[in-house]
This record gives C-alpha cells, sequence and structure tokens, in this order.
C-alpha cells in the first residue's frame, strides 16, 4: 500500500504509474545524484535507522541505501515511493550525527522494543530535567551569601572544586538551562497540546482543475526557449485557474509562463487575493504583504535546524476570521500557498522555536552573533551537566561504600 500523504509518480513519456522502485532504479537515481563516475553500491532496503527517524520520511519507507563509493563515503537513503534522493549522508555528518542527534534526542531508544514508549520517555526526562533545575536553583539561591562571605571568603559554601564550579555555574545559566529543557519538550507536542482540530486548507481553491498539459498546451521547445538559459526544471500547475508552467532555474525564483502561450504570465490585480480567500471557511479580514521577515515568517541558513526551507519575499499573508485565527502565507509570485499557522502553531513557535533555538531576527540576522552566544550558552549548560555528572557519582560512590568516605567538616557559616 502506498504511504499516507505519497505523491503518485506517472512517467512523462508512457503515462505509466511507478508502482515500486527496485535495486536497479534505485541506483540509476543515485548515479544520477552523483553527476559523475561513481561506484554505487545498493546495501538493500531499510524501513528506519540512525540516521532517518525524521517522520518526514515516512511517506518514502521503506527507503533504498546506496553508497556511493566517493572520498566523502557518501550514503544515499532514496525513496521507496518516488525513486527520489531524500537524504544524503557523508561519513562526517553521520559521525556528527551520534555526537549531536542521536545522543540529543535519544535515539538509541528507537527502533527496539522500547520505541513505541520513546516520546513518553523523552518526556517524563524532560519533566524530571524541569524539577531537577528549579529545585536546584531554588536551593542554590539560598545557599548563595549575597551580603558577606563564609568564612573561606567565599559567597559559596562548598569547599569542593566541582561544587564551586556547579553552585555558581548553576546561578548563572539557571533560566537559559531552564528554558532549553522546557522547550525540548514542546518540541515533542507534549500531549498534542499543539493540535488543533482546524479542517485542512481546500486547496482546490488554488490548485484545483485540469493542468494543460504539453500535448495540449505549448511544446516544451517553445516553453524552453521562452525560459532563461539557466533553467534545470519544468514545471507544470495549476493556480488560480490558469495552467502555468514554472521554469526553475539552479538557484532563484522561477520564471511563471502561460502553459498554453509561453508567454510570461501576469497575475491580474487581486486575483490571488480572490482565489485564496476560499482557502479556509471563514471570512478573509485583510491581507498584509510582507516585504521583510519578520517574527512569524522568517529564514534560517540551511545548515541549521529547520533551516533551507525556500521562504520567498515578499509574501502575502492572509488574515482569516475562523475560530482558530489562521494565517496563510502565500508567494505572490508564483500563487503557491507556503503554509498555514494557526494560533496553536503560532504559540509553539515562541515556546519552542524562540526559546529553544532563539529564533530572534535581531540575532538571526547577526549571523555570526547568533553563532556565538549559542555556544557560550552551551558551554555554560555543559559545566553545570559534566559538574552535576561528577557530584552525583561521587555521591553514588559514597552511598555504596566503594571508597572510604572522607572526614566530615564542620559546616561553613
Amino acid at each position: 500500500a502506498r504511504p499516507r500523504g505519497a505523491p503518485v509518480v506517472i512517467d512523462a513519456r508512457t503515462g505509466a504509474v511507478l508502482t515500486a522502485v527496485d535495486a536497479p532504479r534505485a541506483l540509476a537515481s543515485a548515479a544520477a545524484y552523483a553527476q559523475g563516475p561513481a561506484h554505487a553500491v545498493h546495501e538493500g532496503t531499510l524501513q528506519e535507522d540512525a540516521f532517518t527517524h525524521s517522520r518526514a520520511l515516512d511517506m518514502h519507507r521503506p527507503l533504498h541505501r546506496v553508497r556511493l563509493g566517493d572520498a566523502h563515503d557518501t550514503v544515499l537513503y532514496i525513496s521507496g515511493t518516488t525513486g527520489e534522493v531524500v537524504r544524503d549522508a557523508t561519513r562526517t555528518e553521520r559521525q556528527w550525527n551520534y555526537a549531536g542527534a542521536w545522543l540529543h534526542w535519544l535515539y538509541p531508544l528507537r527502533g527496539g522494543l522500547v520505541d513505541r514508549y520513546w516520546a513518553d520517555i523523552v518526556n517524563a526526562l524532560s519533566l524530571l530535567g524541569i524539577a531537577a533545575v528549579v529545585t536546584g536553583g531554588v536551593i542554590g539561591i539560598l545557599r548563595w551569601r549575597f551580603a558577606g562571605t563564609y568564612r573561606s571568603g567565599r559567597r559559596t559554601p562548598f569547599p569542593s572544586a566541582w561544587a564551586r564550579w556547579h553552585h555558581v555555574a548553576g546561578l548563572l545559566f539557571m533560566v537559559v538551562t531552564l528554558a532549553w529543557i522546557f522547550s525540548g519538550l514542546m518540541s515533542m507536542n507534549p500531549w498534542r497540546i499543539f493540535d488543533s482540530d482546524a479542517p485542512a486548507l481546500r486547496t482546490n481553491a488554488m490548485h484545483g482543475g485540469p493542468l494543460q498539459l504539453p500535448h495540449a498546451g505549448a511544446p516544451v521547445a517553445a516553453l524552453l526557449q521562452a525560459a532563461p538559459t539557466d533553467t534545470r526544471e519544468l514545471r507544470w500547475t495549476r493556480t488560480a485557474g490558469h495552467a502555468l508552467v514554472q521554469a526553475l532555474p539552479a538557484s532563484g525564483p522561477p520564471t511563471v509562463l502561460d502553459a498554453h502561450t509561453a508567454l510570461p504570465h501576469a497575475w491580474q490585480p487581486g486575483e490571488l487575493e480572490a482565489a485564496a480567500a476560499r482557502l479556509v471557511d471563514a471570512p478573509l479580514q485583510r491581507v498584509e504583504t510582507l516585504r521583510a521577515y519578520d517574527a512569524y515568517y522568517y529564514t534560517r541558513d540551511a545548515h541549521t535546524m529547520t533551516g533551507g526551507t525556500d521562504k520567498p519575499l515578499p509574501v502575502l499573508r492572509l488574515v482569516f476570521g475562523d475560530p482558530h485565527a489562521s494565517w496563510v502565507h502565500l508567494d505572490p509570485h508564483t500563487g503557491a500557498v507556503l503554509g498555514r499557522l494557526d494560533r496553536h502553531r503560532r504559540t509553539s513557535r515562541w515556546l519552542f522555536g524562540l526559546l529553544h533555538s532563539w529564533d530572534w531576527l535581531p540575532l538571526l540576522q547577526r549571523r555570526p552573533l547568533w553563532d556565538v552566544l549559542l555556544v557560550a550558552l552551551s558551554v555554560g549548560g555543559t559545566v553545570i551537566s559534566l559538574s552535576g555528572i561528577v557530584l552525583g557519582w561521587r555521591r553514588v560512590r559514597r552511598k555504596l561504600g566503594w571508597h572510604t568516605p572522607a572526614a566530615p567538616q564542620a559546616p561553613m557559616r
């Protein structure tokens, strides 16, 4: 059975529907991806492994794993539904994945006997982490001498260097650590608190109707002649009642052509807004034109989390008066629906995007200021964690009697 949400792939020459992707087709896709000599080896199919846990890949499973045999030891994951490359991972990326996402998201627990409980385990540990930060912060504040010092001359009472580091770092980075743990919990959408019962967009209002395919419209040669010389792909679409062709270059916005005449297409004033008003079964309250990124519509560098997605400017923001306070973003150049934000998703943007990733425009627009700040805060969190582990391990050893306990010391006053 075709995975839910998976696209239907049709051969443009024969009209045959692609029903399965076999190993030869996966190797052909890998060869096209390599764009040069490669010694690709098909390593079989899989449902999920350490590098393919993302739920965005569900529609492509099972995945073909192909090793290119290049200098970077690149592994490709090829969709079992469409035959396209959906993930590439060099040796360096795979190694850093183990040090990063694999540990961060507790992926060692995925795919085994406890896989079904993975989300519950992450949520429970997050709640325990929040409780630890709050209680530890309260104790740390109470033990800190804001006026005067202890007999040691310090404001912290702990004689151990590790304990002092933990105390001071905890006070300095307590709020940030709490924000990270809490926002990490929010990223899991615990108990589906960010889900709404909003009905799906009525996309037929924008993209419904018959396409003007090549055999009934302008020939491909005419479209390529009208398109820029660096065009890499022609994409037939149906938008707001028009059969269009998008000529996509290697980078930058596409050129929009009429599918029948091959002439550049221009939208009539208000035409897109009128069609988009039917996307939601509610009154369209206003249309805003965004010419710069803002708190809800912004971009991040391709190498960062949630980065690399196409966020063109200018963009239209359609604000609807439905119970979910829906916003729809629309590309005024192509007419493409870029996404929907309801009240729940806008709340998630603050509780996760801001608190966890510091998605704040003054920082995102001033790289590497964002990088420096995040690295510095991460170092602070590392000091808290590492010192806490050392202190905890020492306490466990004492409780288990694994060494002779040190002579008791009189408390400092």
